[in-house]
């Protein structure tokens, strides 16, 4: 017998409504690890790149808990029939990673999202004023309400980026509700900034640092993770 994937879709189950943004941060000792590794300024390049993807995995796989929607069917074991559910792969979760860093966290992404859709933005940064200026924008003109949508960036510092991303997100039709980001490492700047605006979003990260130094770095942090994961220091 084929597998039955007509049977009926089951949306993502949704916790009680927040009037704050929640902030997650699994304590799992694999996060700790690979932290630790992102960490060290000793790290070459290339494992550093290779701790941030095991991150991204960990917390992306966190992060769309209660993103992905289901649908239920039958399909024949070697011994019999057997209901089942499986990601629905009608309804794929929209991946925004902003470039370039946020690409690291989704090189193992495909391993925990069955189904999505890839649209790319890219942000520089003024290095004097800290303003982000946008110089690439892949998203679709138009997002439904009910889209599940993961963003993706490595460092969450002064939440300058982050915002002018959701905001455009948001402008597109983009419930914050539906909204998840994943970032290694966050500080309470862009936590302020982020939940004074949108109380719905989830933020999955590694760790909270204590704070941002003059020139936006998140301190201790993790220096300029792009180049860091580049190699272009």
């Amino acid at each position: 017998m084929d597998p039955d994937v007509s049977a009926r879709a089951t949306p993502a189950p949704k916790g009680p409504p927040t009037s704050q943004m929640l902030v997650f941060v699994p304590p799992h000792p694999l996060v700790k690890h690979w932290l630790a590794i992102c960490r060290n300024a000793l790290t070459p390049s290339g494992m550093f790149r290779g701790a941030v993807a095991e991150l991204g995995r960990i917390l992306i796989y966190e992060a769309v808990r209660d993103l992905l929607q289901t649908m239920e069917g039958q399909v024949d074991t070697p011994c019999g029939t057997a209901d089942v559910e499986f990601v629905d792969p009608t309804r794929p979760v929209k991946v925004v990673p902003i470039l370039r860093a946020g690409l690291v966290l989704l090189e193992q992404a495909s391993q925990v999202i069955p189904v999505s859709e890839t649209y790319h933005v890219g942000y520089a940064r003024d290095e004097v004023t800290l303003e982000a200026t946008p110089y690439l924008n892949k998203l679709p003109a138009k997002f439904d309400a009910d889209d599940r949508i993961l963003v993706t960036d490595i460092m969450l510092a002064t939440g300058g980026t982050m915002l002018k991303v959701i905001d455009d997100m948001v402008s597109r039709g983009a419930s914050p509700e539906n909204i998840r980001i994943v970032s290694v490492v966050c500080a309470p700047p862009a936590m302020v900034k982020l939940s004074e605006k949108y109380k719905g979003i989830k933020v999955f990260t590694a760790m909270i640092d204590p704070e941002v130094n003059e020139k936006g770095f998140i301190i201790p942090g993790l220096g300029d993770a792009g180049d860091r994961a580049f190699g272009t220091l």
